[in-house]
């Protein structure tokens, strides 16, 4: 019995018409023996889970640097909020839940430490520019397992390259990933904001309020609703025009409040100026990199390049080790 070759069948069965069915996928890069077990969507999100930038996350910023207290978002709580969200909606409007989880699991893989900050420090500086949702791609094709990649699905990458504000995922469960990666990071980094006193919902105008409810729980509460009922039975995920402007009026409220607030970005330019020197370091020290990277340079990778691949891979408590190590001169004493 191939549970496999059943589990395809089931889609086929279950899901919406306009749903991505996993006999149906594009296929992967590199051609391999399909397991009899998983299905290919199946299998993307395995390797997205076992891998090492995965593991990452757990110590790299969302919002706010070097947050002193447990119940600040990183950026991996962030991918989980996403893929609970994902699946929600992907459950409710009959997609495939497979490929939305996977998608959501890997959209962040190739985030820098410090978050949008470390962004910002080495696209400043990488000749090529730097930008998270291409590095996310670069780490699943090349970085992960030693330079040889995942070897992931051609619509579990479409949706990762695609997830961000401007892009276009071609299939259904990309465009609810793009989505909720928005609805997620309104939600929580709000959470966070009230946590540590920059934020109240007295900030929050009462046509926002009205429209969207009351509280964090219930704007969650309705941007999720409305997108299923707007997209269900239907070929494009998306919001109603009066929920979809509430949701941008939000986010362009946390944009002035939160994410510009110089309470939750004081420490920035610390944390850019550092990422920066290491770039400059590493640049004039490849050999001072990890092994797998030095033979990327080997494998002819732009030095640039390769420098941006291993410290935006760092987290940022590792950054700081490295920082110290080089350029914070180290106690001595002669007895």
């Amino acid at each position: 019995m191939n549970i496999r070759e059943l589990a395809e069948e089931k889609e086929y069965r279950n899901l919406s018409p306009y749903a991505s069915h996993s006999r149906d996928s594009r296929g992967r890069e590199r051609q391999e023996p399909e397991c009899d077990i998983r299905t290919v969507y199946q299998r993307d999100r395995d390797r997205i889970v076992h891998s090492k930038a995965f593991r990452r996350l757990k110590d790299k910023t969302q919002v706010f640097l070097a947050a002193q207290g447990d119940h600040y978002r990183t950026r991996l709580t962030h991918t989980l909020e996403v893929s609970q969200i994902a699946r929600t909606i992907a459950k409710a409007l009959e997609l495939n839940e497979d490929l939305t989880e996977a998608i959501a699991l890997g959209h962040d893989l190739g985030h820098t430490p410090f978050g949008h900050a470390g962004e910002a420090a080495l696209n400043e500086v990488c000749p090529g520019g730097f930008v998270h949702y291409k590095q996310s791609i670069r780490v699943v094709e090349l970085l992960e397992k030693n330079g040889k990649g995942l070897n992931l699905s051609w619509e579990v990458r479409d949706g990762i390259r695609n997830h961000r504000t401007s892009g276009n995922p071609t299939t259904l469960e990309g465009q609810v990933v793009r989505l909720c990666d928005k609805i997620a990071y309104i939600h929580h980094d709000m959470d966070d904001a009230e946590r540590a006193g920059i934020f109240s919902e007295d900030d929050i105008p009462i046509t926002i309020r009205v429209m969207l409810g009351d509280s964090c729980r219930e704007r969650l509460n309705t941007l999720i609703h409305d997108i299923i009922t707007t997209s269900y039975g239907k070929d494009r995920v998306q919001m109603s025009p009066d929920i979809e402007e509430g949701m941008r009026m939000l986010r362009k409220l946390m944009f002035a409040n939160v994410y510009c607030n110089p309470a939750a970005k004081v420490e920035e330019d610390k944390a850019k100026g550092m990422l920066q020197e290491l770039y400059g370091y590493y640049s004039k020290h490849p050999e001072s990199m990890s092994t797998e990277y030095r033979q990327l340079i080997k494998r002819g990778e732009p030095l640039e390049r390769v420098v941006c691949d291993y410290i935006s891979g760092m987290t940022d408590q590792y950054s700081m080790v490295k920082f110290k190590e080089i350029f914070v001169p180290s106690r001595w004493a002669v007895y």
